[in-house]
């Protein structure tokens, strides 16, 4: 008995596997702990053997370990595996699950991520939840203060100048219990404004170290944050066999609903990575501002479709064909060419 593909459902404790031999018949189906899952998959099945998991948390770290032990491993997207799930839902289920989705010859598996890669995810990741939390702060400044009778601007640089002005002012009507808070959250949006800045700091000194990240930002809309993020998310690029792949796995292109014939697109799909779509959008939203001013192809190729459509279909338009020339750089190691970026 030869097993030649197993499907395991991760988990913090638990795990269970799904083994199959050549006539595709399951052989070998464990629930095991944490501490002995992985060195019962070595010792009960040989190197070559293919090892499917899906794509979730752990699920790169345990890709590595086997890789490095001579093993095939391939990652599935929850999404992809969801389908191949029989009856009931349960550990056992999803391992069989894995087991069969992956042995689909049409499967798309996700790319085992390095340990550089996760460093920079993590470092955009940590960035991402400061400045979702100091945009948090300012609003509650501003909500608290309103009760009060003052008006807080809309811009943080504005806010930021505004509180020490608050705290000095007798006259506003604020109680000295209230200063003493204000004081106290005006430090937390001063300690999360460090906190930040510590971040753009070392992602400058990734952006300016790695060489496909120093290339990257020759594109227009990118810079430091958005190639090092490019960086992290494609890596080598050779999960995607076109540029346009890498702008559908971000969500970039028209979702559609057709059916007998007739073909409906609808508004862009948004799968994916929000934040990495997120960059590239506002990235392109800057290039259109100063496209106007400029007479270069991809400035007069935006600027024309900003005239025929909404501004906001134009940013998507320009934030997709950045994704693709992107894919290029990075699976060619080429340098940006302006002259082919509107063929």
């Amino acid at each position: 008995m030869k097993i030649i593909r197993v499907g395991v459902d991760l988990a913090k404790e638990v795990f269970h596997v799904h083994g199959v031999d050549e006539r595709e018949k399951p052989v070998w189906q464990r629930r095991l702990s944490r501490g002995r899952w992985f060195e019962a998959v070595l010792a009960k099945v040989e190197p070559g053997c293919e090892i499917g998991m899906e794509a979730c948390t752990g699920a790169h770290h345990w890709a590595r370990e086997f890789q490095s032990r001579g093993y095939a491993v391939k990652l599935i997207a929850p999404q992809f595996v969801k389908p191949y799930v029989k009856s009931n839902k349960n550990d056992s289920q999803d391992a069989e699950a894995v087991c069969e989705a992956m042995s689909r010859p049409t499967m798309r598996f996700v790319e085992i991520k390095s340990v550089e890669q996760q460093d920079i995810q993590a470092l955009h990741r940590i960035r991402s939840e400061l400045v979702s939390q100091r945009t948090a702060k300012g609003n509650q400044i501003r909500g608290l203060v309103a009760e009060y009778g003052l008006v807080a601007p809309k811009q943080m640089l504005r806010l930021r100048r505004a509180i020490p002005d608050w705290l000095e002012d007798a006259e506003n009507g604020l109680s000295e219990r209230f200063r003493c808070l204000l004081h106290g959250l005006w430090g937390d949006l001063q300690e999360l404004d460090r906190r930040v800045a510590e971040m753009d700091a070392e992602i400058e000194v990734i952006a300016k170290s790695d060489p496909v990240a120093q290339r990257l930002q020759q594109l227009r809309g990118v810079g430091p944050v958005t190639a090092t993020a490019l960086v992290a998310a494609v890596g080598s690029g050779e999960q995607f066999a076109k540029g346009r792949d890498l702008a559908v796995s971000l969500g970039l292109t028209p979702k559609q609903h057709s059916t007998g014939g007739k073909e409906r697109l609808l508004g862009i799909s948004k799968r994916g990575d929000p934040y990495l779509r997120s960059l590239l959008v506002h990235g392109a939203r800057t290039v259109i501002c100063w496209a106007k001013h400029k007479d270069d192809p991809l400035s007069q190729w935006v600027m024309s479709v900003a005239r025929r459509r909404h501004p906001n279909v134009a940013a998507v338009a320009l934030a997709n064909k950045t994704a693709r020339i992107a894919w290029a750089m990075i699976k060619e190691g080429t340098d940006y060419q302006p002259a082919l970026a509107t063929h």
